[in-house]
């Protein structure tokens, strides 16, 4: 809530009144706007005596509001800078307008950013000052109350009021801007709507998805409050119907076993308010308009059925096409090889184009900063783009583009290998710079377990690593199994990891703002678990209960899941969200921010181990298939007998260990010490430069030189940010601002 609040006391219009509306949220949301009410003669708090819902509280908001416009916005959200000044501006230009609409940008919780898909909306031709019916493009724009402001005698005159439910801002917005006669438009993002990765009320699965047939049934009644607003009902039917078929689409919404009465109030609304003349879409809505129509649910689920089947015949024709794309593909690439080097461009590429993480997404932000004369080009799968950093460039792999690139930049980062047909050129630099400290056995170490290999080529592994120049370790040990693991030319580049970085140079802010951002209550003591891939089997077999083990840790602590990315989208790991105390980041992006949000990591064989000790904080490992896991994967050393803390081989233990207090005793203070003085070497928060500086500044190498171990400074945990902050978490929601 705070940086909601500031985002709009912060403007430079200044001649407005900010109603903060605590709807007695369990946290601490009345504390904090009483502070800002206390602060600033213009907000307003209002404490409501029991929660009513984001409607209600919106409705409370409006019974004070005594500005000329009121605008509602979710404390997740932040304005953007002098945007009230562009709307006061464009009011005034308007000649004050019942409603102005603006535009918006989806912003993610790792700093990327995307503007509306429909902003194209606000250049179509039309008169400045219209009715809906005389723009009616602006119907297509998502239907939320937030990106438009209201003139507030219109609001009152009109008697608009937001139900109870979900679904709200339906029965608000087409009533709203079918009653409008005078709307405007602003082509400007106004609203930074935050994309987190959990917490969105509409995406989690309950009957309270039936709400919004009520919602319909308000927004008919407006209808038919006003014959002259009939002209509008065959599109409104249009609306509700495919806003169901969007509804039942999704597999986080109405619950399966509620799916097929969902399906049937659906029918019996499509019988109720189906308007004369009406004819059905195209296409495959068409088909399902159809099928509420008639109430045929099981041919609905048949149609699911076969249009899987008629997805494979799809996906078997764009694999002939993709084979025939790929050779057009190879002319390219090799007309491009025929270039010349271009000496400023590099490429950052992690996980096979999985956007922006890890070691590489480290070096390229390094790079902006101290060798700016070198253009970095990211590669990220098309899925991946939208969370890239304002600003970033980027290809996507298999277009030309990507080719282009790839044959003619200088400097290469990745922390696996690019594929086999990548030519490595004379006088390009390939830099593997790792994605962790090896427990578990890699390269041609692979060889005695075929489990583990899975078929591996180890012929073709050793020629794509031969493309290597450097190879980054973050300590000796890595440094000596890199060297007999991949039995190739390259060198070692002693740096430290560039991604690890982050832990010295994070401050308490920082700290604290991730943890807000991930859902952590303030106080609570944030377990995070991150188990690894088991080779032993093809499918997420679950180690530990983790419901279980939140139960045992008791209210004052919360778990942090972090599923393997092999298995993010399982069924299983998103059942862990029926845990109250269960926050499942498996999604999250930046696992480095995951662990400065953790006051402890439970790890079992995972390299998260290794980056988490540069944070000196407790770390517990749960070992209950070490035996298994040795033999099928191939380990090391044994980490059960060189821990970082604590190890527990059942559940029970594991409980006693957090039970007791044992996972921040004496002991493991003294394992996690000697395991950092083993595994950190060289992790001191300047890993990225010393790369950067030996490789693109052609520096010589171990500059700047690493810390002692004793010298450095590790980012504050969790309960020291909270004892710094000054300020109160945001929470809650803000309405009519």
């Amino acid at each position: 809530m705070q940086e909601c609040l500031d985002s709009v006391l912060d403007q430079s219009f200044r001649d407005i009144e900010v109603i903060a509306v605590n709807d007695r949220s369990p946290d601490r949301c009345g504390e904090i706007v009483d502070e800002y009410a206390k602060a600033d003669e213009r907000v307003r708090a209002l404490h409501l005596p029991e929660n009513v819902g984001l409607g209600r509280a919106r409705n409370a908001g409006m019974e004070i509001a005594r500005g000329d416009y009121l605008f509602f916005l979710d404390s997740d959200d932040t304005l953007t800078p002098d945007s009230l000044q562009l709307i006061a501006d464009r009011l005034e230009q308007t000649s004050d307008p019942d409603v102005l609409i603006f535009d918006y940008a989806r912003t993610f919780w790792w700093g990327g950013e995307t503007r509306n898909s429909l902003a194209s909306v606000f250049k179509t031709e039309g008169p400045e000052v219209f009715t809906a019916k005389q723009r009616p493009e602006f119907l297509t724009l998502i239907m939320v109350v937030w990106n438009k402001v209201y003139r507030r005698e219109f609001v009152e005159q009109r008697g608009f009021e937001f139900p109870p439910g979900y679904y709200e801002d339906t029965p608000w917005t087409f009533p709203v801007l079918m009653a409008a006669e005078r709307i405007a438009a602003l082509d400007h993002v106004v609203v930074h709507y935050r994309q987190r990765r959990q917490g969105n009320i509409l995406r989690t699965v309950s009957r309270k998805h039936f709400d919004i047939f009520d919602q319909y049934d308000r927004v008919f009644a407006f209808i038919d409050s006003d014959p002259a607003l009939d002209e509008w009902r065959a599109k409104l039917f249009t609306k509700m119907i495919d806003h169901f078929i969007a509804i039942l689409a999704k597999s986080n919404r109405v619950p399966e076993e509620l799916r097929s009465e969902f399906f049937d109030r659906a029918h019996r609304h499509f019988r109720r308010y189906v308007p004369a003349g009406y004819v059905r879409p195209e296409g495959h809505t068409g088909v399902r308009h159809a099928l509420i129509a008639r109430g045929a649910y099981p041919v609905y689920q048949t149609l699911k059925v076969a249009n899987k089947g008629r997805r494979q015949v799809r996906k078997t024709v764009r694999a002939t096409r993709k084979k025939v794309a790929a050779k057009r593909m190879d002319r390219h690439y090799e007309a491009a090889l025929k270039q010349p080097v271009d000496q400023n461009l590099a490429v950052y590429s992690a996980y096979w184009g999985r956007g922006y993480v890890c070691n590489p997404a480290a070096l390229h932000a390094k790079a902006k900063e101290i060798a700016p004369h070198i253009k970095g080009v990211v590669v990220a799968k098309q899925e991946e783009v939208k969370k890239l950093p304002p600003g970033t460039d980027y290809v996507v792999p298999g277009t030309p583009r990507y080719w282009e690139v790839m044959a003619r930049a200088k400097y290469f980062f990745n922390n696996v290998n690019f594929e086999d047909r990548f030519v490595k050129r004379p006088g390009t630099v390939h830099v593997q710079t790792q994605h962790g400290t090896p427990l578990k056995t890699m390269g041609i170490h692979l060889l005695p377990h075929p489990v583990a290999a899975k078929g591996t080529n180890f012929r073709k592994l050793l020629e794509r690593s031969d493309r290597w120049d450097y190879c980054i370790s973050s300590n000796r040990f890595s440094s000596e199994i890199w060297e007999r693991a991949f039995p190739c030319s390259f060198a070692p580049l002693e740096s430290g990891y560039p991604r690890n970085d982050v832990f010295y140079t994070s401050t308490a802010a920082d700290v604290r703002r991730i943890r807000e951002e991930l859902g952590i209550p303030r106080g609570k003591t944030a377990v995070l678990y991150a188990p690894t891939h088991r080779d032993y089997t093809t499918s997420y077999v679950p180690q530990l209960d983790v419901a279980r083990l939140a139960d045992a840790l008791g209210e004052d602590f919360v778990v942090l899941m972090r599923g393997h990315h092999f298995y993010e989208r399982t069924a299983k790991l998103r059942a862990l969200q029926d845990s109250a105390r269960v926050i499942d980041v498996t999604s999250h992006t930046s696992s480095e921010e995951l662990q400065l949000a953790a006051d402890v990591l439970l790890a079992d064989y995972s390299s998260i181990m290794f980056d988490y000790a540069n944070l000196d904080r407790p770390i517990v490992i749960y070992a209950n298939d070490w035996e298994a896991y040795k033999i099928s994967r191939g380990v090391y050393f044994d980490v059960t007998e060189e821990p970082p803390g604590h190890v527990a081989r059942t559940q029970n233990e594991l409980h006693d260990i957090f039970v007791s207090g044992a996972w921040r005793d004496d002991r493991s203070d003294a394992l996690r010490d000697t395991f950092r003085r083993k595994f950190c070497e060289y992790d001191d928060g300047r890993a990225a430069e010393r790369v950067i500086r030996q490789i693109m500044l052609g520096e010589s190498a171990g500059k700047p030189p690493v810390l002692p171990l004793d010298e450095r400074t590790p980012a504050p945990s969790p309960e020291a940010a909270e004892v710094r902050n000054t300020e109160t978490p945001v929470v809650g929601h803000t309405a009519a601002a």
